[in-house]
């Protein structure tokens, strides 16, 4: 019954966001069965194509707890996550996902991003965009100055 509380506001957030000039996404995000913080997509009214509900949420939700983990929180979405915000679902540390409209279902609106999915299963080399590793002409490595701070 929770889960249907929270993915229904998730929803709710998405149509008002679609009233409001934005794109059919909102994000609710729950902890020890309060609301954490919400999200909706921005991406239209910003330009940010960063700006996904649950990215808006994630930032919120980090911010006001001053710290980067959301370990036993819930994530529900009124759309299949992104590969962009899996990822920061998954840098976060929240351990529950729920959603709403399957892959799809946004593709079918014009909002899909199976393709996306689709080039990540891909070998690097294989991709459309290339990564491609450069050694640097400086001598410290920010990587080895952080990790010796952090011991």
């Amino acid at each position: 019954m929770e889960n249907q509380k929270y993915i229904d506001q998730a929803v709710t957030l998405a149509l008002q966001n679609v009233e409001d000039g934005g794109k059919p996404f909102g994000a609710v995000i729950v902890k020890g069965g309060k609301v954490v913080a919400t999200g909706v997509n921005k991406a239209a009214q910003t330009g940010d194509l960063t700006s996904h509900a649950e990215m808006e949420a994630i930032r919120k939700a980090t911010q006001k707890r001053g710290e980067g983990s959301l370990k036993g929180a819930t994530l529900y979405a009124s759309g299949h996550p992104c590969p962009m915000c899996l990822s920061a679902i998954y840098l976060a540390g929240i351990s529950e996902v729920y959603f709403s409209s399957d892959l799809d279902a946004a593709a079918e609106a014009g909002l899909g991003v199976s393709d996306i999915y689709k080039e990540l299963k891909r070998d690097p080399e294989d991709r459309e965009i290339a990564l491609r590793k450069v050694k640097p002409s400086i001598l410290k490595s920010p990587l080895q100055i952080w990790s010796n701070k952090e011991q």
